[in-house]
């Protein structure tokens, strides 16, 4: 009962941290990746689809993004996600593909990039502990049952904490690697 408790805090934490690096890539550091634009969503046909289900997403040059729609008929929906979206860049369409020119970040912005990178990083690692706290509380009760030990309880407790500093500083090396290309100029 306990390592089943133990193996599902686990392979959630892998998902918070999973969830963490998702968010950090989608922040512009200056330097053209594709992941930029994995967030966005297009309206094609009354579904939502992401852009690189529409289309192929490259980065030819390190300040130039481009899609290429496999249908040329969502050209214009891709353009009016990529508007809306909070990228901070305006698509420009030759009826052929996008391209999004990413233009060098101020330093102001780089400061409020930097700033948004640290709550990301802060609400993975209050989420991992969100995480550690309900597998403790599920012990307790095992514990309340009379279904483990307390002994168990006390290794349970190692476990978890183990884990928890494991994958907070799996977050904590990605935001540091965040911050350092973000503070390139």
């Amino acid at each position: 009962m306990i390592s089943d408790i133990v193996s599902d805090c686990e392979v959630r934490m892998k998902k918070t941290v999973e969830t963490v690096d998702r968010e950090l890539d989608a922040i512009r550091t200056g330097h053209a990746h594709v992941g930029l634009v994995d967030h966005v969503r297009v309206d094609y046909f009354g579904q939502m689809l992401p852009v690189n289900q529409l289309g192929t997403v490259a980065a030819p040059e390190a300040h130039l993004l481009t899609i290429q729609p496999w249908d040329r008929t969502a050209l214009s929906a891709i353009e009016k996600a990529l508007q809306k979206s909070d990228i901070g860049v305006m698509p420009s369409n030759d009826g052929q593909m996008i391209r999004l020119n990413l233009p060098p970040l101020t330093e102001n912005r780089r400061k409020e990039l930097i700033k948004m990178v640290a709550k990301r990083l802060e609400d993975g690692k209050i989420s991992i502990r969100n995480v550690r706290r309900d597998a403790q509380d599920h012990v307790k009760k095992l514990v309340a049952n009379k279904e483990a030990s307390e002994d168990e309880q006390r290794k349970a407790q190692d476990t978890l904490q183990k884990l928890t500093d494991r994958y907070i500083a799996q977050i904590d090396a990605h935001g540091k690697e965040k911050e350092h290309e973000l503070s390139e100029v």
